[in-house]
């Protein structure tokens, strides 16, 4: 699509949106969401080998107890306003799928919460999973009729 603004004056502007633009501290942000995202990697590790131990849990059951453990203390700092301010300190730290996947679900229902229970929170906790868990389960039955039909 051809513009009628002079090449001079776009120049001028490529070179002003360089100067204003803030410079991405790469490497520090790099590191601070590799040892945030392992921080929240240990703390799941740690909850899965201490309910192996303590609650005596197989090993399934312990990794279950673990994901749902990061779960609820994502769910619980993102409800009293902790999460976000970790998430802006470590970036995509914090987006370790599981912890990622509460917040998303919970910042949408905290958002609400003003509008009631039932219309405000209830409503909107499933705006973002929901389209994920419908996608899920229907893969995960797509899955199931072919492993049932072809054998595998």
């Amino acid at each position: 699509m051809k513009h009628n603004i002079p090449d001079s004056v776009i120049k001028n502007y490529q070179t002003m949106v360089r100067k204003l633009t803030p410079k991405s501290p790469l490497g520090s942000g790099c590191l601070r969401a590799f040892v945030v995202g392992g921080f929240i990697c240990i703390i799941g590790q740690a909850a899965t080998d201490l309910s192996h131990v303590y609650l005596d849990l197989n090993a399934s059951e312990a990794l279950t107890f673990g994901s749902v453990f990061l779960v609820f203390i994502t769910a619980l700092l993102t409800g009293i306003g902790v999460f976000d301010r970790i998430a802006r300190y470590a970036g995509a730290g914090t987006v370790v799928p599981i912890t990622g996947f509460a917040n998303a679900m919970v910042s949408p229902a905290m958002e609400f919460k003003a509008e009631g229970w039932v219309l405000g929170t209830g409503a909107k906790l499933f705006t973002i999973a929901g389209p994920v868990l419908a996608y899920g389960i229907s893969t995960a039955v797509a899955v199931g009729i072919l492993y049932f039909l072809i054998g595998w």
